[in-house]
């Protein structure tokens, strides 16, 4: 945390920076017990070191990335004032750097013309983008795959959506032949593409949905709300990066900056490539718009009052590190995936150990070897809470038996699901600590077996 605290003395800088602007104004310092606080902030660090070390890279669990310093310093620089970006009136400059770093994201798709704002995060934008696509196609189906976040399925039942998951095929992608197979029935409105899922971080196949799109007809929306910022990787594998070139084909994005984008939860981003969407948000709120005849982003979310201080440090992150190919910030995407694929190869050629497919993004699921999918499952579980004693940080993840039978075919498989290992690499910091995670792992799997 040696870098948090350098960023402390910066953030008090800029603060006397930013307290110029109002020196105008009459003194009206609010009082506080200093010392209360200090006893209640130390209160909050010790039950703080409940957490497991989402921070460092022996944690290789869940998918949590530390913000960077610039967005932690930015966001608590901005909470001085605290802007409310639901409307000019409340998040004046707060309000222009949103639509800026929002800017910014849709350029990296290829998108100029565009309609865009963040979100509390990416259940919220994909809500958005699905409320569109109901309005622009009423009455018509819903299809993602069934390996795709179970948000999309949930958010059609509050939006009154008819829903239906389309079968993935053995790398957990979308089965184009079982899409296509359903399009035929002429009732589907929306097609959901997943560009890469947070169980397996399997990219699904764009460049065939988008011909089946040609031959169907259907409203394209790509939920890349984790692997959306790998548009500007340069060491995917082919398939991946095929789908990656021809997104900005769809007619809408998710994208959470508040996972690969180094920012603070929440941050979502919802894109639409046609800004005419717009017209569906339309409302007149009596006491929000007075200040401005300019667009207030209050008027194309269905969110209303949101962090201004969310904009302000995505906004300074992009600044610091540009999302550009070839730039610092594609760098450390790249040096996550070089993680994943090391440590895949190296669980890949061990005996004791099951492994799927090679990763296409920076999260590796495996499994310790063993006759039945409830002696996986069981010795899943003993190795999970091993690593965890030797401070290293897995995640479990329940995968369908079915989608394995080709992978393990000597495994008989008694349940429907089996308890499997996942490991999310996306740090860019992973790539130097893959041998000390895999000499822990190791560790791990002797002291289970002995």
């Amino acid at each position: 945390m040696e870098l948090e605290k350098t960023s402390i003395k910066i953030l008090s800088e800029a603060l006397e920076q930013m307290e110029k602007g109002f020196a105008n104004l009459p003194n009206a310092s609010v009082s506080y017990d200093s010392d209360k606080m200090r006893g209640v902030l130390l209160d909050v660090a010790t039950r703080m070191q409940e957490n497991y070390p989402y921070f460092h890279p022996q944690y290789a669990g869940q998918m949590l990335k530390p913000p960077h310093p610039v967005a932690r310093a930015a966001y608590m620089l901005s909470m001085w004032v605290n802007p409310n970006n639901h409307a000019l009136d409340g998040g004046r400059a707060s309000s222009q750097m949103e639509k800026e770093a929002v800017a910014e994201i849709a350029g990296m798709f290829g998108w100029i013309g565009h309609l865009g704002h963040l979100t509390s995060g990416g259940t919220m934008a994909n809500l958005e983008a699905l409320w569109v696509s109901g309005k622009v196609s009423p009455g018509k189906k819903v299809l993602a795959s069934d390996q795709s976040h179970y948000t999309h399925s949930r958010i059609s039942e509050v939006l009154k959506l008819d829903f239906e998951a389309i079968p993935s095929d053995t790398r957990s992608r979308m089965n184009l032949e079982a899409l296509e197979e359903r399009l035929k029935k002429g009732d589907v409105g929306t097609v959901v593409a997943t560009m890469g899922t947070t169980g397996t971080g399997a990219v699904d196949p764009l460049p065939g949905i988008l011909e089946l799109r040609e031959k169907y007809g259907f409203r394209l929306h790509a939920d890349a709300a984790y692997g959306g910022y790998y548009v500007l990787v340069d060491n995917l594998a082919e398939e991946a990066a095929a789908a990656f070139r021809r997104i900005d084909e769809v007619d809408s994005i998710v994208i959470d900056p508040h996972k690969h984008g180094l920012q603070p939860y929440g941050c979502g981003c919802v894109l639409f490539k046609d800004p005419s969407v717009g017209a569906y948000y339309k409302h007149d709120s009596p006491y929000t718009y007075f200040s401005s005849s300019e667009l207030h982003l209050g008027e194309i979310s269905l969110e209303c009052s949101r962090a201004g201080a969310t904009a302000v440090a995505l906004w300074a992150t992009q600044k610091m590190l540009p999302m550009t190919r070839g730039g610092e910030f594609a760098w450390g995407l790249s040096q996550c995936r070089n993680a994943a694929l090391r440590l895949y190869d190296k669980l890949d050629k061990d005996p004791r150990f099951l492994t799927m497919f090679e990763p296409e993004l920076d999260i590796v699921i495996f499994a310790p070897k063993a006759g039945t999918s409830a002696e996986i499952s069981h010795t899943s579980k003993d190795l999970f809470d091993m690593a965890a004693a030797y401070d290293l940080h897995l995640a479990l993840f329940s995968y369908p038996s079915r989608l394995l039978k080709d992978a393990w075919p000597e495994v008989k498989f008694e349940d429907e699901t089996v308890a499997c290992l996942r490991s999310c690499l996306m740090k860019p910091e992973h790539d130097e600590w893959v041998d000390r995670i895999w000499r822990l792992l190791r560790d791990a799997m002797h002291a289970i077996s002995r």
